[in-house]
């Protein structure tokens, strides 16, 4: 188990530009970045013990964080 955020400028470090442009241009991407950042801040505070949750709630926040991620990468290509 990771206790490093997986924050999107991170998992996409040759999309910065493109992160912000779609951020700021299209409501549905930044809707779906927002829910990312919101999904990915309760993990790493469950996996940091800060806030504990059951192992299950866990692993579904993760299987939503991948599924956001896996959305926000196909846009990212679009966009390109």
């Amino acid at each position: 188990m990771s206790h490093t955020p997986h924050e999107l400028a991170e998992e996409f470090p040759d999309a910065g530009e493109r992160l912000h442009d779609l951020k700021v241009s299209n409501p549905h991407f930044a809707r779906l970045a927002d829910e990312y950042h919101e999904v990915n801040r309760a993990i790493h505070r469950a996996e940091t013990l800060v806030e504990p949750m059951s192992d299950e709630h866990e692993t579904e926040l993760r299987r939503k964080r991948l599924h956001l991620k896996d959305e926000i990468a196909r846009m990212l290509a679009d966009a390109a």
